[in-house]
């Protein structure tokens, strides 16, 4: 009896043993290899734009003809002043391609780049307000080291992160935490599917890249939720994978082109589930179709709810702006929609959102 209670302790031990090294290995000891390797190809980003404000004395204005109004005409002429935004950004080709957000650039008279304590111009290649990403390229001859994107469909809730940025102007400045959920939508976007972090992201991280502990950007951060501005644990990230197609068409074109429907839709409530005979709450409502839009050439109709969109399931309201955006434009796609209580299968093809009238930048 002696000899099997001694077995089972030793059992105990060694299980102990075993489980403590596994729990070891995935904890880090240090970042600091990680982000030696890693800080050269994060930029610091300032810009400059010029604001203007009609500058007016009165709280009213003279009627016309008034001898007041040409006497303090010169009190009314519009002023400009200067404000300066701060961001950060990553190199991804070794020429100087740089990758932030959009709204870190949005409207710059003039955008410096900060690479490893040096100052250089940059312009931009293109940006995308919808998805809140830019492009922009370096003025330089010089050879900047990169980094490369990581397959962001791979990470997982409870992943080690570490972002790296410029927050209040600190540049260089690294913090790490892990993946706090995914496929997040705050209402920021068109597009939202985020990745939330507890990695401290502050005003100034905009742009910069979440890094995997492979050194691999799986995210571009871009927001934070925060009733007093600063890091409370809730940052977001717009997701590599997504970021990339993006990116690619930016650099490419200038430009994005997004597959386009020309629909107008609505969220399927439970009573309109129940009125279509549907057995769950799933789909995107069709509240219209543009006239002469692939939707409408297709034959979809107001009042089918989209269930299924070129194989994938469309399980809310929100999913299908996204998967139509991510298609190619042009392309022929099978669209199933619940119509009259049937399953009803459509065929189109699909135009591209940029060229629609209803597009507006």
């Amino acid at each position: 009896m002696n000899f099997f209670k001694k077995l089972v302790l030793k059992t105990l031990i060694i299980i102990f043993i075993i489980n403590a090294n596994s729990l070891a290995k995935t904890i880090p000891n240090s970042f600091a290899d990680l982000a030696e390797e890693l800080m050269p190809s994060v930029v610091n980003i300032s810009t400059t734009q010029t604001i203007k404000t009609q500058a007016t004395p009165f709280p009213f204005q003279f009627p016309p003809g008034s001898p007041f109004g040409e006497m303090f005409k010169e009190f009314d002429r519009p002023t400009e002043r200067k404000a300066t935004s701060l961001g950060s950004g990553f190199i991804i080709k070794k020429d100087g391609i740089v990758v932030t957000n959009n709204h870190v650039i949005a409207n710059a008279d003039d955008i410096i780049v900060r690479v490893d304590n040096k100052e250089f111009k940059a312009k931009v290649l293109g940006s995308d307000p919808y998805s809140d990403i830019a492009v922009l390229k370096i003025n330089s001859s010089n050879s900047f080291k990169t980094v490369n994107f990581g397959n962001s469909d791979k990470s997982r809730v409870g992943d080690w992160v570490v972002a790296i940025g410029n927050p209040f102007g600190l540049g260089g400045t690294v913090t790490s935490g892990i993946i706090s959920a995914r496929n997040r939508d705050i209402n920021l976007t068109r597009y939202d599917d985020f990745i939330q972090t507890d990695a401290s992201i502050n005003q100034g991280n905009s742009g910069g890249p979440l890094f995997n502990t492979a050194g691999d950007v799986i995210g571009i951060n871009t927001a934070i939720i925060s009733p007093s501005g600063a890091s409370s644990g809730i940052g977001f990230a717009i997701p590599a994978n997504y970021a990339s197609t993006i990116i690619d068409q930016l650099i490419k074109f200038g430009e994005t082109k997004r597959g386009w429907l020309g629909v107008r839709i609505q969220e399927v409530t439970d009573e309109m589930a129940m009125v279509a005979g549907l057995k769950e709450k799933t789909g995107a409502f069709i509240g219209g179709v543009s006239e002469g839009s692939p939707a409408d050439k297709g034959g979809m109709k107001s009042g089918d709810i989209v269930l299924e969109f070129d194989g994938q399931k469309i399980k809310t309201m929100r999913n299908l702006p996204k998967v139509v955006a991510n298609t190619k434009p042009n392309k022929k796609v099978t669209i199933k929609v619940w119509r009259e209580k049937k399953l009803v299968t459509l065929k189109f093809t699909l135009g591209r959102m940029e060229s629609a009238k209803e597009f507006k930048k």
